[in-house]
């Protein structure tokens, strides 16, 4: 028999147990989520599903112990910034948050059994796993290209590291009245804008140091995420002339441009598509013509990481199927795939959206583990902010919601800044693209 005040003590103790939310109850049981990657998507699911209930035990495995931001590491080449810059280390973050890292490579698994594999042998189970494995760039889709030519001879650079800084040298180091040729990769890739931009910096950078250079972009594509204000930016600040069906809605002060402007775009149209490379002679054969460069940057094909393509996540496309609502993978239950990884619907590959599906993924998986369906109207985000020069920035901005069928649309119908914008409006596109990079790693990694 309980007396009274035992009585009472249970019936409070009942009581606040009820008036919890179902997801903190649940978490008393410790459910195990483990994030294979610890990029932009990987940390800031970890990040935000802590943020969400700080009972769920979180473990990221990461085979680096600092991660290279791939967001701004053109301004590598160009010697805006240094390698040191994009690095971003995880001591504090785990600590603060109370995340588990594993800094190991994940040699494969048994998704139906929740059982990853680590490089020596240990087993890690999970009760639910996201996967965030970032691209391939896939060097053999280039006739004559390999990756031992990209790290030591002709350096793509697209995923940074010591192929970014390779390439700074190159350019410094480039003859007097050289060319720059930068080999443009095909849709899908990571960062839409991000070759442009680093046409533009490479193009303002020897505007400064090597004025007679040469800078000619090779693409497979005869358009691109933000090409009208990037062209707009390239014939104010380096005299190219806009090709002519990219003229409509263009401002009074275009100009036709009788002197040839260091920078050319080949575009597919007028025969950009590369064939070949002769690695010995940095010799581009291409659709149009051959170049001999004395610079010489692909960027090639890319699909998902390698590990996803292990452990059965891709398909015969390089991607990673997933359902919308939860980006949870249409191949194995209690699986999802964020970022660059994914059939991301509308959705660019970028950094910013990795970002914001991992926040959406997060609450989803809270919703998973306390027995709910997930909001079956999430919305999502990107913005890519780029450069056309030091100070003349610009931006591509969407917001994505679902329609029935699982199809992603565009909510917002204009995406780009306007052409009209007046020059202290571009100026302040470029602070926000500097701005927003700091801000941006400190949402994702503190």
């Amino acid at each position: 028999m309980m007396n009274r005040r035992q009585f009472l003590t249970m019936a409070a103790m009942s009581a606040a147990a009820l008036a919890l939310p179902t997801r903190t109850l649940f978490a008393a049981a410790q459910p195990h989520v483990v994030v294979l990657g610890g990029g932009v998507g990987g940390a800031t699911f970890a990040k935000y599903l802590k943020l969400a209930d700080a009972n769920i035990r979180v473990t990221v495995i990461e085979k680096n112990r600092i991660y290279i931001r791939p967001y701004g590491s053109t301004e590598v080449i160009t010697g805006h910034i240094g390698m040191r810059d994009l690095e971003v280390t995880y001591d504090d973050f785990a600590k603060k948050y109370g995340i588990n890292f594993i800094f190991d490579t994940v040699t494969g698994g048994d998704l139906d059994k929740k059982v990853l594999r680590l490089s020596g042998g240990k087993e890690v189970a999970y009760d639910k796993l996201v996967v965030s494995p970032g691209i391939e760039v896939m060097y053999d889709k280039v006739a004559g290209y390999s990756e031992t030519i990209a790290n030591t001879q002709i350096p793509s650079g697209w995923i940074p590291g010591n192929q970014t800084q390779l390439l700074a040298d190159q350019l410094k180091a480039m003859p007097q009245g050289g060319t720059f040729v930068m080999v443009a990769p095909p849709n899908p890739y990571r960062c839409p804008p991000g070759p442009y931009e680093r046409l533009a910096l490479v193009t303002e950078w020897c505007a400064k140091h090597n004025p007679t250079a040469k800078i000619i972009g090779l693409d497979p594509k005869n358009e691109f995420v933000t090409d009208k204000n990037m062209l707009l930016g390239w014939n104010r600040l380096y005299n190219f002339n806009i090709p002519e069906e990219f003229m409509k809605g263009m401002p009074s002060d275009v100009k036709h441009h009788m002197v040839p402007s260091q920078l050319e775009w080949i575009r597919a149209k007028d025969g950009g598509k590369v064939k070949s490379i002769d690695a010995k002679t940095k010799t581009v054969t291409f659709e149009g013509g051959s170049i001999k460069a004395d610079v010489l940057n692909i960027i090639p094909p890319q699909r998902v990481g390698k590990i996803a393509q292990d452990l059965g996540l891709s398909d015969d496309k390089g991607w990673c199927p997933v359902n919308l609502t939860d980006f949870a993978s249409n191949h194995f239950k209690d699986v999802y795939v964020l970022g660059d990884a994914t059939h991301g619907g509308m959705a660019p590959k970028s950094g910013f959206s990795a970002n914001s599906q991992a926040k959406v993924t997060a609450m989803a998986v809270i919703d998973a583990l306390a027995g709910r369906e997930p909001n079956e109207n999430p919305v999502w985000e990107n913005t890519c902010y780029a450069l056309a020069g030091s100070d003349y920035g610009l931006f591509v901005a969407d917001v994505f919601r679902l329609k029935e069928g699982n199809v992603m649309y565009r909510v917002n119908p204009d995406r780009y800044p306007s052409l009209h914008q007046t020059p202290a409006q571009i100026r302040l596109g470029a602070v926000y693209q500097q701005t927003w990079m700091r801000a941006f790693t400190q949402d994702c990694f503190a």
